[in-house]
């Protein structure tokens, strides 16, 4: 069994996606994902979420300086 790997214009893909599926000879159609970076994991999430509550408390708390809703919009 053969693989190709193509580049696709956004515009075509799903014309081209469909024109494959319904080519009995294809075994299986695999979609990649173009990222620069790779998808942070479930428990990766959940760290950040509980360092951002636990910044939360220490603000809460007086115990750390928050940032502004507006200097953080400007940052962005």
């Amino acid at each position: 069994m053969k693989q190709v790997t193509l580049s696709i214009t956004d515009n075509k893909y799903a014309l081209f996606l469909e024109f494959i599926q319904n080519l009995k000879f294809i075994k299986k159609i695999e979609e990649i994902k173009e990222t620069s970076e790779p998808e942070p994991t479930k428990q990766e999430i959940l760290e950040g979420i509980r360092e951002a509550m636990q910044e939360v408390k220490l603000i809460k708390a007086g115990k750390a300086k928050g940032i502004p809703a507006r200097e953080l919009l400007k940052e962005l």
